[in-house]
């Protein structure tokens, strides 16, 4: 019920932020939001009833992808409210959230001390490269470069 309440919260959140930021009126961009957190609810769900372990954002993303694709009824409704929502208008609530979340475990973040930016730049610095690395390989093989 709290993950629920918590969904919903971003939701309100993300529609403000779509309103006030990217001028699209709430009850336009509501059955949007209302769609993302129908999906997420019911991924979530998903994950629960499986007898295994599997990462909550798989069942998340594989259910939105079924409900935007071609042969799924009401596609077109779907990926049209859905289309209405600006990514930065979801992305802020999230992100607070998950600064939130970090805060609570804050004790075990100060024991890794200096070496969380060491792999942190590690990350990022291997993160960027292979993605530029990828990106000119592709554009070589597509004649673009």
């Amino acid at each position: 019920m709290n993950q629920i309440l918590t969904i919903l919260l971003i939701g309100v959140i993300a529609l403000i932020g779509n309103w006030i930021g990217y001028q699209v009126p709430p009850m336009e961009s509501l059955p949007g939001i209302l769609l993302l957190a129908l999906i997420t609810v019911i991924g979530m769900g998903f994950t629960k009833i499986l007898p295994f372990k599997s990462p909550v954002i798989v069942w998340i993303s594989l259910f939105a992808m079924i409900a935007t694709s071609p042969f799924f009824p009401g596609n077109a409704f779907t990926a049209a409210a859905i289309g209405k929502i600006n990514l930065l208008a979801l992305a802020t609530p999230i992100l607070a959230y998950a600064g939130l979340s970090l805060g609570k475990d804050i004790h075990l973040f100060k024991q890794l001390s200096w070496r969380i930016v060491v792999v942190s730049l590690v990350v990022f610095t291997g993160t960027f490269l292979f993605a530029t690395l990828f990106a000119e390989i592709i554009f070589k093989i597509q004649g673009k470069f």
